[in-house]
């Protein structure tokens, strides 16, 4: 009878470990929002001529995770509110309670998650997504 007990708990202290883990952070939901503020500079920076400077988000609020399975994989839709800092030449500029949503997706081995962005031109019903490594 103690055998048993004793293996449901550890039973019960490795599942809870488990799952630990494998919950999205805010700090790699920062790393995601980043990389996608990134891109977005880049592509105005070519278009515009814009000499950005560099950014900051802060205060990352995450209001939901979603857990799903995309791939076959297990994956989290992340949405909340940041506010982000824009770094220009000669002033910086502040947007309050930016909304995001974000796709991140622990990888096989557990030891790295990717942000998974949904493709804008998917002509059949199955949505294709672009992978980004996080970490």
């Amino acid at each position: 009878m103690v055998r048993l007990f004793l293996t449901v708990i550890l039973l019960a202290l490795l599942t809870a470990c488990g799952s630990i883990g494998l919950l999205p952070t805010t700090q790699l939901v920062e790393k995601a929002i980043a990389l996608q503020v990134e891109q977005t500079q880049q592509q105005l920076n070519q278009k515009l001529d814009l000499d950005f400077q560099g950014f900051e988000i802060k205060r990352l609020k995450i209001r939901q995770e979603q857990p799903l399975t995309i791939q076959s994989l297990p994956a989290f839709r992340v949405r909340g509110t940041y506010n982000l800092i824009l770094n220009l030449p000669k002033r910086q500029l502040t947007q309050l309670q930016q909304p995001f949503e974000v796709y991140l997706q622990i990888q096989q081995e557990g030891k790295s998650w990717r942000l998974l962005v949904p493709e804008q031109d998917s002509p059949d019903s199955q949505k294709s997504w672009r992978s980004y490594l996080l970490l």
